[in-house]
């Protein structure tokens, strides 16, 4: 504990600052911005005693030489206490804890003041980690102006007068306008303006430094989780990972004038958001947007009409499901067409398996001898995973299998390219109709912080949403329900957990993994779809 609280409630008035052994007091009248030092209040001497002794007792234990002087009577100054208290945050012995009221405005220096003297800087983190392009060949970047540049783009904003920007994190080098390395997308970008933000203000700056955030305009190539780095020197730092959309819903502008700015709008939205995703309906034209939950897409949706002044009809919302294969099958299908001149020839064998769910679609090229062309490989692999995209039962895309292209046959005059790429479609529509298909529903982790006295209606409530409850535990006066819960039975949750509990329960969901629907729910789901 660095601080104890002077007063509580509408009595707070300030802080007994435990490391400078002081008080500070905040004038109400500038409502946080003014403060002033004092001698510690009478009332609260013995305890702020009691607690700085318990404060220097654990620091000290950071250091020998600090223990042995402490031991001889002897207690750090100022300065030496906070290095110690710096090097037991960094080594994670202990947390500080500090106090104040985001309310009434104050705590909030001595918050930004520890996180100077206390948080690592960029100098102190270990260095940062990558691996080499094309390559598993881990490689790493020190925090050092004086090593290769490299950074991280960590977010997309759309600034109403500046246009895009994206938010980096360096972490090794020097950045100077010029042009650099997105190692991701292996593509050059030119960095023009480069801001300093300050909230809502911008600075403009000529260079930065290892360990500085800074706002770059105008990078064309860019999304969040990519990596710029020095051409002569290409890493790829850690990405991050972004889940797949498991909701998705139709939107329509409400007038014709609308039409070109939604579309303007939900670009720019899906670069800010990776987890948002865009697309249209070939059959239907409907513009449809897909995202990780309910709120989300609301939110997104509301941030369209204010930010972007774009009114819009928004259909229901519509749970992305999945399609898996059954069992494994062997397919040997050939596409012919002979309409005079020139034809169309490609024969592909292929096994097909079901693979690990979350493994993804892999195709593995076993083909010996020459029976295909290399060249024509590709076209296969891209038809199989186009047709598997579209989906076969209800038009969900069909995932987690993995192919083996073993053998087939071309014509020196009939086959091509787009050949064979309609030969896999048609492999795998065949895969599909022998396989069988099984339905498969997002699943997601939910966890409610209810009051004790709600708890039997939690839980009988998930249960009668499908939900498989996979434990209790206590939070301070409150206990937490946690349970695995289809997608398709969590809409409108919100009301009804907050009609139930009298608003006092809140909850927490995030994407798990994709199950099997059961047979009674999945007929109703094709009624309903196909």
């Amino acid at each position: 504990v660095l601080y104890l609280p002077i007063g509580a409630e509408s009595g707070f008035k300030g802080l007994v600052d435990l490391v400078n052994n002081r008080a500070i007091i905040w004038k109400d009248e500038s409502l946080g911005a003014e403060f002033f030092y004092e001698e510690i209040p009478a009332d609260l001497a013995d305890k702020a005693a009691e607690y700085r002794e318990k404060l220097v007792e654990l620091a000290v234990e950071q250091d020998d030489a600090a223990t042995e002087a402490y031991l001889e009577g002897v207690e750090p100054d100022v300065a030496q206490l906070k290095a110690l208290i710096r090097k037991g945050t960094l080594e994670h012995a202990f947390v500080p804890v500090l106090c104040g009221s985001s309310f009434k405005n104050k705590g909030v220096q001595a918050l930004l003041d520890a996180v100077v003297d206390y948080l690592p800087s960029p100098i102190d983190v270990p260095a940062i980690k990558g691996v080499k392009p094309g390559t598993d060949e881990e490689d790493s970047r020190p925090s050092s102006d004086e090593a290769p540049f490299s950074a991280l783009a960590f977010k997309i904003m759309n600034d109403p007068f500046v246009g895009s920007l994206t938010f980096a994190r360096i972490y090794s080098g020097k950045l100077s306008k010029g042009s650099y390395l997105n190692s991701v997308k292996e593509k050059d970008e030119k960095i023009g303006r480069m801001l300093l933000m300050h909230s809502n203000n911008r600075e403009d700056i000529d260079e930065a430094f290892a360990g500085d955030i800074v706002a770059l305009a105008g990078l064309k190539e860019t999304t969040t989780g990519d990596t710029l780095c020095a051409k002569n020197a290409p890493i790829i730092l850690e990405r991050m990972e972004f889940p797949e959309p498991v909701i998705e819903l139709s939107v329509e502008p409400k007038t014709k004038a609308d039409q070109e700015k939604m579309g303007i709008a939900l670009n720019r939205l899906a670069a800010e958001d990776p987890s948002f995703r865009v697309s249209t309906d070939h059959e239907s034209g409907q513009t449809i947007i897909k995202g990780m939950g309910e709120l989300h897409l609301e939110i997104l949706v509301d941030r369209m009409r204010r930010e972007f002044k774009v009114e819009a009809n928004v259909g229901a919302p519509q749970v992305a499901y999945r399609e898996s294969l059954s069992k494994p099958v062997d397919v040997d299908f050939t596409h012919k067409k002979q309409s005079g001149g020139t034809g169309q020839f490609g024969r592909v064998k292929v096994k097909v398996a079901p693979g690990e769910r979350g493994a993804g679609i892999t195709f593995i090229d076993e083909i010996k001898g020459g029976n295909i062309p290399r060249e024509y490989i590709p076209s296969i692999e891209k038809g199989m995973r186009e047709q598997a995209a579209s989906g076969y039962l209800i038009g969900f895309p069909i995932i987690d299998f993995e192919i083996r292209l073993y053998d087939g046959a071309y014509h020196d005059v009939d086959s091509s390219t787009i050949a064979f790429e309609i030969a896999g479609r048609g492999a795998m529509r065949e895969v599909a109709e022998k396989a069988g298909i099984k339905l498969l529903e997002p699943i997601m982790k939910v966890e409610v912080v209810t009051p004790e006295e709600f708890m039997g209606d939690v839980i009988g409530d998930m249960n009668s949403r499908r939900g498989q409850i996979q434990g209790t535990d206590s939070r301070g006066n409150a206990q937490v329900v946690e349970a695995f819960v289809p997608l398709a039975n969590m809409f409108g949750y919100v009301n009804e957990l907050r009609s139930f509990t009298q608003g006092r329960a809140q909850y927490t969901m995030q994407f798990s993994h994709y199950d099997e629907v059961p047979a009674n729910v999945a007929a109703e789901v094709k009624e309903k779809l196909a």
